[in-house]
């Protein structure tokens, strides 16, 4: 009986092995098994992100990978069993659009559509059509809950949809270029397939932390070391440089500010090209200009620098940048909130073409004489470049107030702040795909930055020389390099050359080719003085820019170093490729939300500090850890698999029976020699 069954066994165990090595004649080794069932698709997550109250973005449901057949999404879809959807570049804003029976609104209100969502794969395309009427995920006013005013019904953002702040139970996935063909193909094939054939599946591997170990806000994940905090390195820099030890009396600050960071649904597929990088494009080209302007130092103002990250998610490096100043900290050393007289925001700049003409508008934070006298320098501005057809107006005055920026952090802090934010729009957004993965380089144009650009430099210079009678010769010497911003805009919105281009490789070692302005996380704890390894390329490079511009006009020791520098008040530049010591005041200024405080390897959640008017509504974002994120897709071959799966059933069955048999054998014959 013993050895029929053992026959029985090896036929079905050499059953399993033929089913197998026939589908696998060609292959030689367990990766090539594998590459032949599985196909590895490039695809960006969208990710769990936390805060106090909840959970936003994409995961997941439980701790087990995702499969569902491929479909294609269609107005009206009904799903009968759980699918993946594969959605079309131009049925985008169809699926998005709020006022359509679409799948992301329909998912909140039929939760029968909801649980057969295996997860949605976005597809990406080289071209947006000329039907297309944008797209933004965020909401018609972004970050409301910070303004300085009250009308927070106000559409700053007429296309926002608000579904980057929502919850999704599945996983969401952005195709590349590369992969976007072979998810349409596989929908295809699908569709002429019937039931009970071989179906395409997308596998989704999406766990993340947060949802295995039930830790679903902030605080309980950032307890049990389940995520990190949303933030990174803010950069600023006085020109020149500010001589601290020195006797010489402090001057008036006059402080311009621009942002690096971007939103997106697609955690690493935000480039901001216009909002937010075309202000940080001409914040830099400016500095470059006026770092060649001789004299500056012996004029009556100070020239400060300062490009924030982590505004998208509740102004943190504003915000931060404004407690650090309360405490006086070593991150602004150098710098007296007192001494600030007006602040200068470069906002969205890219997009200010208008019927041959760069039009721009100055949305100012209220009625003063300092924002008299810097709306006159602008002026004055706009008059010196009356050539190169630049204009520049007061915003409407039906505006409610300031739109969405670094500046409303300031304004909320001290209702008293002077300056303005110069923006490419007057009553709504110009960018029709605000906070979009759609926001690339093909949304914004180079002569629009460079003429932000002129208009900022030379504003400065008239602010500093205090509106007084300046030659004509020297204002028209304040002009910005071109050739800057068009390197600049393929460094930091493009892969190719992208990060590593010779810009950028002149002063670091960047660790990706691809720019990324998505936040990030805190790393390890915030200093003023960071390991250079927790402070991402954009902000290594910003910071090497300023510092080495900064010094410009100063006698420089240019003595070689890799890390400090022994004379005061200098600073090691290009130290990732061959550093030298230049005399700067610029500094990294840790961004994260004001509520948290680092000690002992661990975050903790602060109470509301009665003294910051913003703390209370700090969310304090977080973003959840995962162990691996992945999306593949197969082939399931129901009949073969069914009888593989049966075959391999019966002789697993079949072998248990026998070595329990063999092993009631050998326990019967140790008792009869007991």
């Amino acid at each position: 009986m013993k050895f029929y069954f053992l026959l029985v066994g090896l036929f079905l165990l050499s059953q399993c092995v033929r089913e197998i090595s026939g589908q696998a004649k060609s292959m030689e080794s367990v990766p090539d098994l594998q590459n032949s069932m599985y196909r590895v698709v490039d695809g960006v997550p969208c990710v769990r992100l936390l805060n106090l109250s909840g959970e936003i973005g994409c995961a997941n449901p439980g701790r087990d990978k995702v499969v569902a057949p491929v479909v294609r999404y269609q107005t009206g879809l009904d799903l009968a069993r759980p699918s993946a959807i594969l959605v079309s570049l131009d049925r985008m804003g169809e699926l998005f659009d709020r006022h359509d029976v679409t799948v992301f609104f329909r998912i909140s209100k039929d939760p029968g559509l909801s649980k057969n969502i295996g997860g949605i794969l976005v597809e990406s395309g080289t071209g947006i059509p000329n039907e297309f009427k944008g797209f933004s995920p965020d909401r018609k006013f972004p970050l409301a809950e910070f303004s300085p005013y009250q009308s927070t019904n106000y559409e700053w953002n007429p296309r926002g949809t608000g579904i980057l702040w929502n919850t999704y139970t599945f996983p969401i996935f952005l195709l590349t270029n590369d992969s976007t063909p072979i998810m349409k193909k596989i929908a295809k094939e699908n569709e002429k397939k019937t039931e009970g054939h071989t179906s395409n599946v997308a596998e989704f591997d999406l766990v993340m932390q947060t949802t295995k170990y039930g830790t679903h806000d902030s605080e309980s994940c950032l307890k049990e070391g389940t995520c990190l905090p949303l933030g990174g390195y803010s950069v600023w820099s006085s020109l020149p440089p500010i001589h601290i030890s020195s006797s010489k009396q402090v001057k008036p600050t006059i402080l311009t500010v621009a942002s690096m960071d971007s939103g997106s649904l697609f955690r690493d597929k935000n480039l901001g090209s216009e909002s937010p990088i075309s202000g940080l494009i001409a914040l830099l080209a400016a500095v470059d200009s006026l770092s060649r302007v001789d004299a500056l130092g012996e004029l009556s103002k100070q020239l400060v620098f300062a490009v924030f990250t982590g505004e998208t998610w509740g102004y943190l490096g504003s915000r931060r940048f404004l407690l650090e100043l309360d405490l006086q900290s070593e991150a602004v050393r150098g710098l007296d909130s007192k001494l600030i007289e007006m602040v200068i925001e470069i906002g969205s700049v890219g997009r200010a073409f208008n019927q041959g003409t760069e039009t721009f508008f100055a949305h100012t934070t209220g009625v003063s004489s300092a924002t008299n006298a810097t709306l006159n320098a602008l002026k004055r501005a706009e008059v010196s470049l009356g050539s190169q057809n630049i204009s520049v107006s007061l915003a409407s005055t039906s505006n409610p107030g300031i739109p969405p920026s670094s500046s409303m952090a300031f304004v909320k802090k001290n209702s008293s702040t002077s300056g303005f934010v110069l923006e490419d729009f007057d009553a709504a957004f110009s960018n029709k795909f605000y906070h979009s993965h759609l926001d690339d380089p093909s949304n914004i144009n180079s002569s629009s930055i460079v003429a932000a650009a002129s208009l900022v430099a030379r504003t400065l210079y008239i602010l500093v020389n205090e509106n007084k009678n300046i030659r004509s010769s020297v204002l028209d010497s304040i002009s910005i390099n071109g050739s800057l911003v068009d390197e600049m805009l393929s460094c930091l919105l493009q892969c190719d050359p992208g990060l590593s281009c010779e810009l950028v490789k002149k002063y670091i070692t960047p660790s990706a080719t691809c720019p990324v302005h998505y936040v990030g996380v805190v790393l390890g704890e915030p200093s003023s003085t960071p390991y250079i390894g927790y402070v991402n390329d954009v902000s290594r490079f910003i910071w090497n820019f300023l510092a080495d511009k900064s010094s410009a006009l100063e006698k420089n020791s240019r003595s070689t170093c890799s890390q400090d520098c022994s004379n005061k008040g200098e600073v090691c530049i290009k130290a990732e490729t061959k550093g030298i010591c230049v005399t700067s005041t610029t500094r990294y200024v840790p961004a994260y939300s004001t509520r948290l405080k680092y000690g002992s390897g661990v975050w903790t959640v602060l109470p509301p500090n009665s003294s910051d008017p913003m703390a209370k509504i700090d969310p304090v974002w977080t973003e959840s850890n995962w162990d691996n994120i992945g999306l593949r897709v197969y082939e399931v071959q129901e009949a073969s698999l069914d009888r593989l799966i049966l075959l391999a059933g019966i002789a697993a069955t079949v072998l248990a029976y026998i070595a329990i048999a063999i092993a009631r054998a050998f326990i019967t014959k140790a008792l009869k020699r007991d």
